[in-house]
């Protein structure tokens, strides 16, 4: 069972950006959550992290996430620049730090939809490739939830689609955790993020962003190649996810240049 754990224990004052770190809005942005048993991530990212594992019916499991969202006014968070929007999805998986104790995630990459890719693929070896993105979406406004999400992604390194709906029926629950909160922690929180460059040195990178405002949702459809080639999650389980949450828009802080460790 995962331990109970306060969402004000973990937020921490933005760290004033500098140089080139970046402020951008993402919208539609969706956590779309697979469990599936631990042994499938064998060999995925060094020993020195371990998977933050959720005891479920008995089994320990480990949690990866497809982040989809749009980057609005991405911009320069310390100097006049130029603003971009682009489509950008995240493959995710929840680790913990065995050196400082953190909880964080590995990254398995990131598709973006731009031609500023090349410069986290290329000048930063970030895991980053090229595809791209399509979002329908429609939010009631008044109650502030999606009457029709749909994402879809042409990549050759990760081709997706998902469709996800919203009713004011859904309700948030997090088998393995003591309750919401420590869940939301968990999904929604880390602030560090691990990968292997694209020559295979350790790369990392941090985020800051406030509390998210996630609400549940459902999934219709869903197709992301990445985990079904992968075995992480075969394509029969990405029918039946974990959890689903959406947020309309919120505000991520990038701390920039990336990290090369050893």
């Amino acid at each position: 069972m995962q331990e109970s754990r306060k969402l004000e224990d973990y937020l921490v004052q933005r760290p004033k950006p500098k140089g080139i770190d970046v402020l951008c809005g993402l919208k539609h942005f969706a956590i779309i959550t697979y469990a599936v048993p631990a042994d499938r991530f064998k060999g995925i990212f060094p020993d020195r992290f371990r998977l933050d594992v959720v005891e479920i019916d008995g089994q320990d499991m480990g949690l990866i996430s497809v982040v989809p969202f749009i980057d609005v006014d991405f911009t320069s968070a310390v100097f006049p620049f130029p603003k971009f929007t682009m489509g950008q999805t995240n493959y995710r998986i929840y680790i913990i730090d065995t050196e400082t104790g953190e909880r964080c995630v590995w990254f398995l990459g990131t598709t973006l939809d731009s031609w500023t890719l090349m410069v986290p693929r290329y000048l930063w070896n970030l895991p980053w490739h090229a595809g791209r993105i399509s979002f329908d979406c429609s939010l009631n406004e008044s109650t502030g939830l999606y009457e029709k999400y749909r994402m879809e992604t042409s990549s050759s390194w990760a081709e997706a689609s998902v469709e996800l709906i919203q009713s004011e029926s859904d309700e948030l629950d997090f088998p393995g955790f003591p309750d919401v909160e420590s869940a939301l922690v968990y999904l929604t929180h880390p602030l560090a993020g691990f990968y292997y460059r694209r020559d295979n040195k350790l790369g990392t990178y941090r985020v800051w962003h406030k509390e998210l405002e996630v609400k549940p949702a459902k999934l219709k459809s869903a197709n992301f190649r990445l985990l079904s080639d992968l075995g992480i999650v075969k394509e029969l389980e990405q029918s039946a996810p974990y959890s689903v949450l959406i947020e309309p828009i919120n505000e991520f802080t990038i701390y920039l240049p990336p990290t090369v460790i050893g």
